[in-house]
């Protein structure tokens, strides 16, 4: 073997070996979407951009529904398609973080949302603004102030919310949490008592729960409590935290993901689709393409595929849109919803419905994981592997962020977060708790070119550099003693 194919294979297991001796845990490579799967992603979000108007998209009642359009800012970033869209959304959102994590445009004053300030940090960092200055408003402090401390007993590491007599209590869930996880690996250091949080709603199937409180209170864990509902969404999202968390060194969180995929997989119908849980049991678009979207993440890329066949099925084509041809790119909720539209085109009514499956489905499609999104070349339809190291379990056929938070004044049916009222069925997922109301006056927004924190440690990239830049030098010496 001539000495370079030598040195490339040295090479290629001391990057291994560097890795799962920094992480402990075999990493796994995301590979590249099919290419017909990226241009199904990118046609999606082309179509999603065209809702927007003025940077914010509707929800069915209100001209602004912040919850959405912080969703459509992730799936547009995801894919990186429309940038001025992209950065319209980036500033509206800057400008309306109290529209969003709070109830002062209903006149209650002094609430604040820990879901939704979560999910802000998240989208700011991967929208690429500076988190710490984002309208105004230090997100990653704001999230920080909101975990619960010591004195909190087996809730210490959970997202609250700051209530007041008026806004009624607590509703956090396993969305808000994974949010704050990922929100906080992307801006800084993580506090590993808001992953052991999120560990503990997950069951031993591998499943995670929805909702930490019972009719008693809050339960202890997921085991602790009797009947437990598993959910297909909140344990896409609670995975991708995860997967996160791993990488920035969290104990214990590469083997929850990894135990997360498992059962995921478990739940995937024939045809790859996924369906959720209560009036979301049914397979529809924003259960698959939250699912498909961690399973990429977790290197499950068989399972992925399969998922990503099953949005494509539900994709408006012009060759295929009968009546709604005018829509190509958008994705259905489920099979009646396309059915519908290729008859009748897409109603007013049931446009809401559409934005909200699309912004979650397309995520399955282009399979950037929710913790890489904006740090991660948006995929393109040459089929070239991404390269992007995972440190989870290792890509083996077995199986596996809507993005939201918890239901504010108007809320929607699907156990994932939606921040608007839903429409007559069931509608997408992705979308934080958020509050129609009139436009307020808030901190005018400072700035958004700030490059977020990531999170990544430059010690471990060193570390990385070190321990391959010996293991060639070594395997050349070697090889040189051989040759002579």
């Amino acid at each position: 073997m001539p000495l370079s194919r030598r040195l490339t294979t040295g090479l290629g297991t001391a990057t291994v070996t560097a890795l799962a001796a920094i992480t402990g845990i075999p990493p796994a490579v995301v590979a590249a979407p099919a290419p017909a799967h990226v241009t199904a992603a990118r046609d999606a979000a082309a179509w999603l951009a065209g809702e927007f108007t003025d940077g914010t998209l509707p929800g069915p009642f209100t001209p602004e529904d912040w919850g959405l359009t912080i969703d459509g800012l992730v799936a547009l970033s995801a894919t990186g398609v429309d940038a001025p869209t992209r950065q319209a959304a980036t500033a509206q959102a800057a400008k309306h973080v109290r529209s969003y994590n709070s109830y002062d445009d209903w006149g209650i004053e002094g609430f604040t949302d820990g879901g939704a300030t979560a999910k802000l940090l998240y989208a700011a960092s991967a929208a690429g603004a500076d988190p710490t200055d984002f309208g105004g408003y230090d997100l990653r402090a704001e999230t920080l102030s909101l975990i619960a401390g010591a004195d909190a007993g087996h809730q210490r590491g959970r997202i609250t919310s700051r209530t007041t007599a008026d806004s009624g209590p607590d509703a956090s869930n396993t969305f808000d949490q994974s949010f704050a996880v990922l929100g906080l690996a992307r801006s800084g250091d993580l506090p590993q008592d808001t992953v052991d949080f999120l560990l503990r709603q997950q069951c031993a199937a591998g499943g995670f729960r929805l909702y930490p409180d019972t009719a008693d209170g809050p339960s202890s864990s997921c085991d602790e409590q009797p009947g437990a509902t598993l959910d297909v969404d909140s344990t896409a999202m609670a995975v991708q935290a995860l997967l996160a968390a791993a990488e920035d060194g969290a104990t214990g969180a590469g083997d929850a993901a990894r135990k997360g995929a498992d059962w995921l997989v478990a739940q995937q119908h024939a045809d790859g689709s996924f369906g959720g849980s209560g009036p979301t049991t049914g397979a529809n678009s924003n259960s698959t393409g939250l699912a498909g979207q961690a399973l990429a993440a977790a290197g499950r890329d068989d399972d992925a595929a399969r998922a990503a066949k099953a949005l494509a099925a539900l994709q408006l084509t012009a060759g295929d849109g009968g009546a709604a041809s005018a829509d190509a790119g958008a994705i259905a909720y489920n099979t009646d919803g396309l059915t519908a539209a290729r008859a009748g085109g897409i109603s007013e009514t049931d446009r809401d419905q559409w934005r909200r499956a699309t912004a979650q489905a397309l995520l399955g499609l282009a399979q950037v994981p929710l913790g890489r999104i904006g740090l991660d070349t948006p995929p393109t339809s040459t089929p070239t592997p991404t390269g992007t190291a995972s440190p989870t379990a290792p890509a083996t056929p077995t199986g596996s962020p809507t993005l939201t938070t918890s239901p504010p004044p108007t809320g929607t049916a699907g156990p994932t977060p939606s921040v608007t009222s839903p429409p007559a069925t069931p509608a997408p997922t992705t979308a934080a708790p958020t509050t129609a109301a009139p436009p307020i006056t808030t901190p005018a927004a400072s700035g958004l070119g700030g490059l977020p924190t990531t999170g990544a440690a430059i010690g471990s990239y060193l570390l990385i550099a070190l321990l391959l830049i010996g293991g060639g030098v070594t395997l050349l010496v070697l090889g040189r003693r051989r040759a002579g």
